[in-house]
């Protein structure tokens, strides 16, 4: 029984002693500058972040993904020089979709942001984070790059595994495979 009384009185002791917090959660239901400022910017790298998001899965996809600016994350923003400078990198991550926005990956993406580069804007990285995987139905805007047809008793066999691989990466050059 002392030690359910000791408990009790250290646990109220404890409790009296808390220190509370007013940690808020960020609501995005009303309208700030920053929020505003956040759009603004999504609206200017839109086109670019969706040529960079076509680029990568041209590869592997037949459609093109969208990238709404909802679904872009500003992960890191820094002045490259001095104060006032108007030279940036932005750091985003990005999670493109098709159709009913079935969403095909996670990807980072550095943009250089200066009035001395073409078009103000310069992609410096793009680095993919995940895959998503489509639902059966969505299969079909897969490209299907199939090497299973190897024949390793003839040379022709070597032959198509050229022409696949030239196909796969789109040198014009070479042929497309049978």
């Amino acid at each position: 029984m002392k030690k359910y009384i000791i408990i009790l009185i250290s646990t109220m002791i404890i409790s009296m002693y808390t220190i509370s917090t007013k940690a808020e959660p960020i609501d995005y239901t009303e309208d700030s500058r920053e929020l505003q400022y956040q759009d603004i910017l999504m609206l200017f790298l839109t086109p670019p972040i969706e040529k960079a998001v076509d680029r990568y899965y041209s590869r592997s996809l037949n459609v093109t993904p969208v990238v709404y600016p909802y679904q872009i994350n500003v992960i890191d923003l820094k002045r490259k020089d001095s104060f006032r400078t108007f030279h940036f990198e932005v750091k985003l991550e990005v999670t493109p979709v098709v159709g009913p926005h079935i969403s095909v990956g996670k990807d980072q993406i550095i943009f250089e942001i200066a009035p001395t580069l073409p078009s103000n804007v310069k992609l410096i990285n793009y680095k993919h984070l995940e895959t998503h995987e489509l639902p059966q139905h969505w299969q079909h805007i897969k490209k299907n790059h199939d090497i299973s047809f190897i024949n390793k008793d003839n040379d022709k066999g070597f032959v198509s595994i050229v022409k696949n691989f030239a196909y796969y990466f789109q040198f014009e050059e070479l042929v497309k495979p049978e």
